[in-house]
């Protein structure tokens, strides 16, 4: 696929006795937004470990701009391109806006330009450059999010893993985090996104992704997911019928 970014090939994986990934494939097209979604326990964000480095895979291969990085590390995920953003808020409460910031950049291979990165992100979000001195501790749910996020573009990523932004925000804030993503993928970056709300994020998304039991069974357009009636099922507790 000449727009792929990210292609994960029979991936097989999972914690301990369990298997949690059952032969998971998925292409990730660039400069897009693909949403995962699927019912609890189908893998999701085991499938985003996967991808980040955090979780080892059994059998099955990732493959990044066309690079094999299925033995990578998440320092060298970030080194390639990749953030992950994981779900619950992950700052450092104690620190203000800006130290979680400049935090953010430990992993540059090149530390002179932190403080300019650091300006250029507090600019892009003027809610953090508000309270930029301000402990993390006391932004909203939405502003702590919006944080992560900037951090993680600190490092000037391809792809973003995010997984489930929208839990513990008010309707208001989702709006204006999906709407971040979108500038996001408007200015090129790769979005892989998993997210509760899942017909809210596929009406913003280009492309969807539904896992069940750890294996890919449907992978197409936002808008034909949408419009699938398999969907309503697979949501209301009843599982996909296999494909014949």
């Amino acid at each position: 696929m000449s727009d792929g970014i990210l292609q994960l090939d029979g991936v097989v994986g999972g914690y301990g006795k369990m298997t949690i990934l059952n032969g998971t494939t998925a292409s990730i097209r660039r400069a897009k937004i693909t949403t995962v979604i699927g019912p609890n326990g189908a893998g999701k964000s085991t499938m985003f470990k996967a991808i980040f480095g955090l979780l080892g895979l059994r059998s099955g291969r990732i493959l990044f701009e066309g690079r094999d990085v299925s033995g990578h590390t998440p320092r060298m995920m970030l080194d390639a391109g990749v953030c992950y953003v994981p779900q619950g808020r992950n700052i450092f409460p104690e620190l203000s806006v800006r130290h979680n910031l400049e935090l953010g950049g430990v992993a540059l291979k090149d530390q002179s330009g932190l403080p300019d990165r650091v300006a250029a992100m507090l600019k892009h979000f003027p809610v953090l450059a508000e309270k930029a001195s301000s402990q993390a501790s006391t932004l909203s749910g939405g502003q702590q999010k919006l944080l992560e996020v900037a951090r993680g573009l600190l490092l000037d990523p391809k792809l973003i893993l995010i997984d489930e932004p929208s839990i513990g925000l008010s309707p208001l804030m989702v709006q204006e985090v999906f709407g971040i993503l979108k500038g996001l993928r408007d200015s090129g970056v790769t979005i892989l996104l998993i997210e509760q709300n899942a017909k809210q994020a596929l009406q913003m998304s280009d492309y969807g992704l539904v896992l069940e039991l750890g294996q890919t069974r449907i992978e197409d357009t936002a808008s034909t997911i949408l419009a699938d009636p398999r969907i309503a099922q697979l949501f209301l507790g009843g599982g996909l019928q296999p494909a014949r």
